[in-house]
């Protein structure tokens, strides 16, 4: 089996989608949630596939009621060009499907009735995957852009931020036009729980990202962008300026002269091989 093909069994199905499937069954809408079934699982699958193509080591493809998520060993510290490909290949799914559905209704090969439920999700879960919030794929997007010009932590800190305060608008617009719907309150409950858990986790997200660069897991650092730091400087706050896409080489300055400089590989040994967390910078000067 191909390498693609193996991820057909990297596929879960989250609960909440299961109960959708259920109410679906029980108020005669089964044929509309198949459809949004096989939506969301081309969505999810072209992330997935593409990742795949970039060699990411995909852990699971969760299948949600409005989308999904894949679930990767990769922690920030692939190319942003790659994450840029695999975030946008989820919703490139919905250009085609739209238009082969056009298609096949425009030759009368499937009926009205088929097509415009198919039209209508579609451009619903594409306009919604897009919404600047975190973890949808908007929310993804946000993260990359704000990571050209923040660090790490400042990048995850602004686009969570962000995405709250977009959040918040969103739910107050879609509980005024539709109190009662139930799958826009699965919705509300997701992201909210995201959001929390994403923000309690920052710091560990953080520890991942920088792991990631320590174990040498990254791919085309393409920008050099020195760091200038104090000598009396913790470690741990020069490892908080790191940011995505670039190579840092650090210079260390006592009394404002260079007095040396460090490649981030040695600061990462110190503080993740060597147990240096509460160390100074400078000290480092004297170990390598």
């Amino acid at each position: 089996m191909s390498e693609y093909g193996k991820l057909l069994f990297k596929i879960r199905v989250h609960p909440t989608l299961w109960f959708v499937i259920g109410i679906a069954i029980l108020t005669a809408h089964f044929v509309e949630v198949m459809m949004l079934l096989l939506i969301v699982f081309i969505h999810e699958m072209g992330h997935a596939v593409c990742a795949q193509h970039f060699k990411w080591r995909i852990k699971s493809i969760q299948l949600l009621p409005f989308g999904g998520a894949v679930e990767t060993e990769e922690y920030g510290n692939k190319s942003l060009k790659e994450d840029l490909a695999v975030v946008l290949a989820g919703p490139l799914q919905h250009v085609w499907l739209i238009g082969v559905a056009f298609m096949l209704y425009f030759f009368t090969i499937i009926p009205y009735e088929l097509y415009q439920p198919f039209l209508y999700m579609n451009l619903m879960l594409l306009i919604f995957n897009l919404l600047p919030i975190w973890p949808l794929d908007g929310g993804r997007l946000l993260f990359i852009g704000i990571s050209l010009y923040c660090t790490f932590l400042e990048a995850q800190k602004h686009t969570l931020h962000f995405s709250a305060v977009f959040a918040v608008l969103a739910f107050l617009t879609w509980i005024i036009l539709d109190p009662l719907n139930l799958n826009i309150w699965l919705i509300i409950f997701f992201i909210s729980l995201s959001l929390v858990m994403e923000w309690r986790q920052r710091y560990y997200a953080f520890i991942r990202f920088l792991l990631q660069r320590h174990y040498g897991h990254t791919n085309d650092l393409a920008k050099l962008k020195p760091i200038s730091v104090d000598s009396q400087e913790p470690i741990y706050k020069v490892l908080e300026l790191f940011q995505r896409g670039c190579k840092h080489p650090v210079i260390i300055m006592k009394n404002g002269k260079e007095s040396g400089s460090l490649d981030e590989t040695e600061i990462l040994h110190a503080y993740f091989s060597e147990k240096m967390t509460n160390g100074k910078i400078g000290d480092l000067l004297y170990s390598y």
